[in-house]
């Protein structure tokens, strides 16, 4: 399966748009792939890895974030769930998952509900080692910002850390796991 594919399915190449979500993508998708190379013993899916990064931020295009030329009618955040749907419809149930869980360190029933979060009422946490590698790399990576910048540790840790405890604790958690 080639993710370009199905992005040009629901993105026209080479807009402004595109080139973010693609740029974004494949920044996150060669850092999963760095980090996946260097832990071996987590015997991790690496087609499948790739494939989901280059994924994982389908459904910014229903979204309403004129900054990164998203003109949907959803609230950004819903972008991971939305993303979720257009996957299933894809027939990539599995990719779907990673979509639904990467939105910041993943997003428990007990934040979404505390939160008033506009999002289905359910457990979105990455579960999947696969899953949760894809989250922890997409942390290091901005759409408003150079495409290709990574951020530090400190930097990533920062943006996760003022949505919470429970997301510095997740993303803490996948830190260990993944260290680079």
């Amino acid at each position: 399966m080639n993710p370009l594919t199905i992005i040009n399915k629901y993105y026209v190449p080479n807009s402004s748009l595109w080139n973010i979500l693609v740029g974004h993508s494949r920044a996150v998708a060669s850092l999963a792939a760095e980090i996946a190379q260097n832990h071996p013993e987590l015997k991790l899916d690496e087609k499948f890895v790739y494939e989901s990064a280059m994924l994982h931020d389908i459904g910014i295009c229903k979204t309403n974030a004129p900054s990164i030329f998203c003109t949907g009618s959803y609230n950004y955040i819903c972008h991971g769930y939305l993303g979720g749907e257009m996957l299933v419809a894809e027939g990539l149930p599995r990719h779907a998952l990673v979509c639904e869980r990467h939105t910041g360190a993943g997003l428990s029933l007990t934040d979404i509900v505390t939160n008033n979060l506009p999002l289905p009422h359910r457990d979105m946490q990455p579960q999947s080692v696969e899953e949760q590698l894809v989250c922890y790399a997409d942390k290091f990576y901005s759409k408003s910002r150079e495409l290709t910048y990574r951020k530090t540790f400190e930097e990533a840790l920062n943006s996760v850390r003022k949505h919470g405890e429970a997301q510095e604790g997740r993303f803490m958690r996948m830190h260990e796991m993944f260290k680079f």
